[in-house]
């Protein structure tokens, strides 16, 4: 058998360290921990939950969308709801006592679990929407992202051997979904369960691109199942795109539609 000459060596062993899916760089495999690549989360579930991609647009944003959560609010959709947006107050109120926002806390814990608006209305969209020009209250929303939806989702993709753009789908998983399941919806516990019921994760020596396709198969059955969310193309022509095309790492450009409208993220 022939010997490979040391140079030739020395790059296969550096290609075997820095993996396949990168851009060519020779540049190490970045997680969403890394700011950019969570910058670049950020922006994708904009383009779904904003239709922009200007996310730090977004503390301010705050409507009823008819999906029986209440007011979906912030920059991932916090719900009056679902108590999210409950917490987002009290983490604002926990460091800024005093605030506008602060006298609603009865109403958002008493309408919590429905989609009343009672003790809310008129006012309290305001409030937020003002609030928005604080910096305590953007720290709330950024906080209560991070503690309930990034940071698990991301922790869970790592242990399952997941690269930047798993832990992505994962994230946008949970910020749809959330972690358990709840009445009328399947959440995010359940639709992992059903994707390793399919393929093993590249943890336990499955392929990545086959395991991301089963638990994106669970997620659009789970979509499916909710009227609210009937409409799949946050699925099968953004996160679908960018498996097909083998951007592990969320290699830019990113280009990709949902919801009917076009997105492109390019390189810095």
């Amino acid at each position: 058998m022939k010997h490979r000459r040391p140079a030739l060596a020395a790059l296969a062993a550096a290609l075997v360290l820095t993996g396949c899916s990168g851009s060519g760089t020779g540049s190490p495999e970045k997680g969403l921990d890394d700011p950019a690549k969570k910058d670049i989360a950020m922006r994708l579930v904009s383009s779904a939950e904003n239709s922009t991609l200007d996310w730090k647009a977004q503390y301010g944003y705050i409507e009823d969308i008819g999906d029986g959560r209440g007011y979906t609010a912030g920059i991932i959709g916090f719900c009056s709801g679902t108590g999210d947006m409950l917490k987002v107050v009290e983490r604002y109120t926990a460091d800024r006592q005093g605030n506008a926002l602060e006298d609603f806390l009865p109403a958002l814990r008493a309408v919590n679990g429905s989609d009343s608006h009672e003790g809310l209305g008129d006012a309290f969209t305001a409030a937020w929407a003002k609030a928005a020009a604080d910096p305590a209250f953007r720290s709330a929303q950024d906080s209560e992202r991070d503690g309930s939806y990034f940071a698990p989702a991301v922790r869970r993709a790592e242990a399952d051997g997941l690269s930047a753009l798993g832990q992505f789908i994962y994230y946008d998983a949970y910020v749809m979904h959330g972690q358990a399941d709840t009445e009328g919806t399947v959440g995010f516990r359940t639709i992992r369960a059903q994707a390793v019921a399919e393929a093993r994760p590249p943890s336990e020596g499955g392929d990545e691109e086959a395991y991301l396709n089963a638990f994106l198969d669970a997620r659009v059955a789970a979509i499916r199942e909710e009227p609210s969310h009937s409409d799949t193309s946050r699925v099968e022509t953004a996160q679908r795109v960018f498996v097909r095309e083998g951007k592990l790492q969320l290699e830019t450009p990113l280009v990709w539609k949902v919801y009917g409208e076009s997105f492109r993220i390019d390189g810095s």
